[in-house]
């Protein structure tokens, strides 16, 4: 059975930095990772994605340049460090996992196993 678990939300002050992470386990093929967001009354949106051998990366425009995503394999764990975090960053992000050998593909497409979301709040 697949999970992914993730761990590092919480209240944060607008300017501040946080760390998430996710756990998978019980995937047995390569396979891209990747945070999607949902904010209250919004629908989810794409974050980031990094490949399986975690050299190739993808950020939405909203994020480039504050958020890094990298993973661990030998870990089974994927991050993602945002620092300059704004009010608008304020929403329940998801870890999400799709099977690929390389690359990304489609940045926001082809994911098929998902977390269960920390909710992040950033207070302005």
């Amino acid at each position: 059975q697949v999970q992914l678990v993730e761990s590092g939300g919480g209240l944060v002050q607008a300017g501040g930095s946080l760390r998430l992470a996710c756990a998978a386990s019980g995937i047995f093929s390569r396979y891209k990772m990747g945070w999607f967001r949902q904010a209250p009354g919004k629908e989810r949106e794409f974050v980031a994605v990094v490949s399986w051998g975690g050299d190739i990366t993808d950020y939405s425009d909203s994020v480039k340049g504050r958020f890094t995503i990298s993973r661990d394999n030998a870990k089974n764990a994927v991050y993602l460090q945002m620092n300059s975090l704004k009010s608008e960053d304020t929403a329940v992000y998801y870890c999400a996992a799709g099977l690929r050998y390389s690359g990304i593909g489609s940045s926001r497409e082809g994911f098929i196993y998902w977390g269960q979301g920390p909710q992040l709040t950033v207070s302005s």
